[in-house]
Parts: structure tokens; C-alpha cells; sequence
């Protein structure tokens, strides 16, 4: 199983061509860019050196990637194939565990491959393919999950107005907007990566091209692409996280307010999942981040990537969708051997 990558030599050299026309890139650096497609490479430096590991590492992850895609295709089933799910929580829940499928698909089966042929390379474009598909996938991710807690804050706050407000038009929106938002961020941000040139030394402390790293290595100007790292942080990071908190905040208040001690077990109860999962994936991006920036040592740096791209999408199942859909799973198993 291979990562999704660009197509061709002439469609890179192609989109190059076009940006020049936005962002100010030399004859020499377009040749430049146009040569690294079929000549550099990057090496994926992983979790360990260790020959006796790799075994062990590819047994890791091969089961997370299996639990994670077969544990987020029985949501999806579930949910697609009893209509009492067909409410507003679950379209959001439903569309974080495709995401979170198509997230680790970026990552893991490239890991997979190396490890089984003992090989760290990988290509200039399945490369810039995965910071593109990385950075899209994490910023929808961002964006369901606070559209998910928007979801609990009118459940608990405004429930008589609930199924005015959390209409169809209002879910099919906040998913479009969020993917439009993270699909031209992801792609603006892999365009200006192919205005850089890469000299030696192109080894990422990582099990994926993870796009902070992937710029260090540059050795020609970055500040175009650093202003974009920022202003991913703001919009994909930063601007979820602030929404999440305010609805919380909201949450929190609307509970302390409840005058029956069940009504108040009832909205924890509500958005308690919800709130663990959120936790996990903020909690350990943010250590992705403080991790790249106070220390250099690349083993660590990988472990808390898989802590944040693959642990979050592996643990959601169990933390969130299983406990809310397991009676949707069992008239699906059902169904199944009948």
C-alpha cells in the first residue's frame, strides 16, 4: 500500500508554472524545483535503528492501522444503517471517523513499507503528498471536533431550540466550510513548499514528512512558508481550540445551574466522551510542538508525533463511538449472520 503522491513530473512542473504568477520565485528556482522531483529524497528517520525493533515496530503498527480502520468502518456502518443515529451528533461523529481513516492512511502504510523492505527513503513527491494530506485531514479534525462540541453546547444550553438550530442546513455548512478551509490552507501550504530547494542532509526525525520539519531542512528562504506555519496554528489550531473552550465554558455554567442532580449526570455524561477525545488530540499535538521546539532529539520528537496522529484516530473508537453506537453495532452483527 503505497501514500497518495502527485502524479507526474509535468503536472509539478506545471503548478509551479502557475504560481509564479502569485508568489515571487526565480527561473532558477523553478528549474530547481522541477529537477528535485525526480532526484531528492528525504529520509524517514522513525523510532529506532535497532534491526531487532523493526519486527516489533511493524507489529504496532500494522494493529493500530488495523483497529483504526476497521474500528471507524463499524461506526460508520453502524450509524449509515440505523436511522435513531441519524441526528446531528452522530453526522459529525460519522464524518470525524472517515477523516480519522483517511488521517492515518497518510502516515502509517509508508511507515509499513519501509520498515518491511528496510528502507528510510521517500520521495520528493510522496513527501510533499503527505504534508498535504497531513496538514488537510488534522485541520478537518480540528474543525469536527469543535464542531462536535458546538453540538453538546446547544444539546445542554438551548435543547428546546436544538432541532431548530442543529438543522441539516446548519451540519451540511459547518462540513463544507471546514473542509473548504482545510483543503485550500493544505494546498497553498504545499505549493509554497515546492519553492524551496533542499541541499543534504534531509533527514526528518520522524515516521512522516511532518511539515515544520520538512522546511528546517530547506536552504533557501522560508519566511513565506514560516508566516504560513503560523497562520496554520491560528486558523487550524488555534481558532477550533478557542470555539471549544468558549462552548465548554458555556457547558460548564448551563450544568452548575441545573437545579436536578439527574439532569446534571445526564449533560456530564453528554459531553464527557466528547471532552476526552478532545483532550487527547490538542493535548498531544501541543506536545508535538513543544517537543520540536525546546529539545533535539529526534527519537523523541517521533514518539510524540505517534502520539498525536495515530493514538488520538486508534483510541476515538473506544473513548467515543463505541459507547454511544454499541446497540447500532449489535443489530448490525445481527444483521450480518442472518
Amino acid at each position: 500500500m503505497q501514500t497518495p503522491s502527485f502524479p507526474n513530473k509535468e503536472l509539478c512542473a506545471s503548478v509551479i508554472y502557475l504560481l509564479t504568477s502569485i508568489f515571487p520565485i526565480s527561473l532558477s528556482n523553478i528549474t530547481e524545483s522541477e529537477n528535485q522531483v525526480g532526484t531528492v529524497e528525504f529520509l524517514l528517520l522513525g523510532l529506532s535503528d535497532d534491526p531487532d525493533l523493526q519486527t516489533l515496530l511493524f507489529g504496532l503498527f500494522l494493529s493500530m492501522y488495523l483497529v483504526t480502520v476497521l474500528g471507524k468502518l463499524l461506526i460508520i456502518m453502524a450509524i449509515s444503517s440505523d436511522s435513531y443515529l441519524h441526528t446531528p451528533m452522530y453526522f459529525f461523529l460519522c464524518n470525524l471517523s472517515f477523516n480519522d481513516i483517511c488521517f492515518i492512511y497518510t502516515t502509517v502504510p509508508k511507515i509499513l513499507v519501509n520498515i518491511q523492505r528496510q528502507n528510510k527513503a521517500i520521495s520528493y513527491t510522496d513527501c510533499l503528498s503527505q504534508v498535504c494530506f497531513g496538514v488537510g485531514f488534522a485541520g478537518l479534525e480540528n474543525f469536527l471536533l469543535a464542531a462536535m462540541v458546538y453540538d453538546c453546547y446547544v444539546a445542554i444550553c438551548h435543547p428546546l431550540r436544538y432541532s431548530v438550530i442543529m438543522n441539516l442546513h446548519l451540519c451540511v455548512l459547518l462540513i463544507l466550510l471546514s473542509l473548504t478551509i482545510s483543503v485550500v490552507y493544505a494546498l497553498l501550504q504545499s505549493f509554497m513548499l515546492l519553492r524551496l530547494s533542499f541541499c543534504t542532509d534531509l533527514e526528518i526525525p520522524h515516521f512522516f514528512c511532518e511539515l515544520v520539519q520538512v522546511i528546517k531542512l530547506a536552504c533557501s528562504d522560508t519566511l513565506l512558508n514560516n508566516i504560513l506555519v503560523y497562520m496554520k496554528t491560528s486558523i487550524l489550531g488555534v481558532l477550533p481550540l478557542l470555539g471549544i473552550v468558549f462552548s465548554y465554558i458555556k457547558i460548564v455554567s448551563s450544568i452548575l445551574q441545573m437545579p436536578s442532580a439527574g439532569r446534571k449526570s445526564k449533560a456530564v455524561s453528554t459531553c464527557g466522551s466528547h471532552l476526552s477525545v478532545v483532550s487527547l488530540f490538542f493535548g498531544r499535538g501541543l506536545g508535538v510542538y513543544i517537543s520540536s521546539a525546546v529539545t533535539d532529539l529526534s527519537r523523541n520528537t517521533a514518539i510524540a508525533s505517534v502520539m498525536y496522529s495515530v493514538i488520538p484516530p486508534m483510541l476515538n473508537p473506544f473513548i467515543y463511538s463505541l459507547r454511544n453506537t454499541k446497540k447500532a453495532l449489535m443489530k448490525l452483527i445481527q444483521m450480518s449472520t442472518l
